[in-house]
């Protein structure tokens, strides 16, 4: 009876071991994963930075009669510039914060941290992406509004348009800015949506080898 006691325990002892051991290696491979997705993110970051910094490289290239175009549209050229110096500013930060956040992961040594890691990584990503639809959003009425103040064409049309012509125009020019938005909002859905996806579900992993 006592041998058999003791078989028992000694079953209990492999069983606790192997689920131990199990654990260990489902966070290693989370942790890799989610390593993976973080550096990942980072990547798209650095390759958005730069698609950005090519399209405002635009008017460099540009003809001078397109230049003056712009130019006297956007009268005030120090708008456009505090844009492009916000835009570029909240990416680097962004670049930033997931260059820490991967860093973070790889140094983590518990389930814990690691799930703390990965919910500050996605607060980021969707503050990110909030914060990109409102200034498409911003950038295309303040665009709207200067084209309509001082492009000729435009202000001469508006000038002479009856009530209900107004209405449709501005119909038109919400749509156009709604459409805008949307496609913007589809293209972050698309670009980091899917990794994000991949983290949230490393993260539901964790939690249950928490629990």
């Amino acid at each position: 009876m006592d041998e058999l006691e003791l078989l028992k325990k000694d079953w209990q002892k492999q069983d606790e071991y192997f689920t131990k051991k199990c654990s260990e290696d489902i966070y290693n491979m989370l942790q890799k994963k989610s390593s993976s997705i973080v550096k990942m993110l980072f990547y798209i970051s650095i390759g958005e930075l730069i698609f950005w910094s090519i399209i405002n490289s635009i008017p460099l290239f540009s003809s001078q009669d397109y230049n003056n175009k712009m130019n006297a549209i956007y009268e005030n050229v120090n708008i456009l510039n505090w844009l492009t110096f916000i835009s570029f500013g909240i990416i680097i930060l962004f670049v930033y914060l997931l260059f820490k956040a991967h860093k973070s992961i790889l140094v983590t040594d518990n389930a814990k941290k690691l799930m703390e890691s990965i919910l500050k990584t996605r607060k980021i990503i969707k503050y990110y992406v909030a914060y990109n639809l409102v200034f498409a959003f911003l950038c295309m009425v303040i665009g709207l509004f200067y084209t309509s103040q001082n492009d000729p064409k435009i202000a001469a049309k508006l000038e002479g348009s009856k009530d209900t012509e107004l209405v449709v125009i501005s119909a038109i020019a919400f749509i156009t800015t709604a459409a805008f938005v949307t496609a913007i909002w589809l293209f972050y859905k698309l670009l980091y949506g899917i990794l994000t996806k991949r983290l949230n579900n490393n993260y539901n992993e964790l939690k249950k080898l928490e629990i």
